[in-house]
């Protein structure tokens, strides 16, 4: 029984230490942005996800299987380095995909397991909102990542992958 009382104390002394030795969370992400131009329209810069050359961070989209589920797509940044991503649905008629990355070097962005979705809604006034939500984990999948690996990081990178997209997105949909 003292051998009993000795664990137990042990082990309520150490739970804190338990708690903060967890992995990764996963981390969530959703932008916006309100676009003048009609739903269809703005569907169309975005709609092939074999063309993302309405994201101003990619220099060039290569791409195989169209729009069909499991169609990949390889990006090339322009500041260096490549992301490999798969889709995973596809739904013309809800103007929304839903997307995966399959490899990245997390030098080029800090994150694993990373999935996403993208659609068009209409908006106010015969306009759209563009709405972009992402899930993920930080980079470095063990405990103690480096800073640049961290959740704070890959939530700022990815939040500046949305952000860039869906400005650059918001200009090329208004001038036409």
């Amino acid at each position: 029984m003292k051998a009993f009382g000795l664990a137990l104390s042990m082990l309520v002394a150490l739970s804190p230490l338990a708690a903060e030795a967890h992995g990764p969370t996963r981390q969530k992400l959703t932008k916006s942005v309100e676009i003048a131009a009609p739903p269809e329209a703005v569907w169309a810069l975005i709609k092939n996800f074999d063309d993302m050359s309405w994201h101003p961070a990619v220099e060039k989209t290569e791409a195989k299987g169209g729009n069909d589920a499991k169609a990949t797509r390889t990006l090339t940044l322009k500041g260096g380095g490549q992301l490999h991503e798969e889709l995973r649905k596809y739904e013309a008629e809800k103007m929304s995909y839903s997307y995966k990355i399959t490899d990245v070097n997390i030098d080029v962005l800090p994150v694993a397991n990373y999935s996403s979705t993208i659609d068009v809604e209409p908006g106010k006034d015969g306009g759209s909102v563009v709405e972009w939500q992402g899930a993920f984990y930080r980079g470095y999948m063990n405990n103690d990542p480096p800073e640049k690996y961290n959740d704070e990081s890959a939530v700022k990178a990815v939040s500046g992958v949305y952000e860039a997209g869906l400005a650059n997105l918001k200009t090329l949909a208004e001038k036409k």
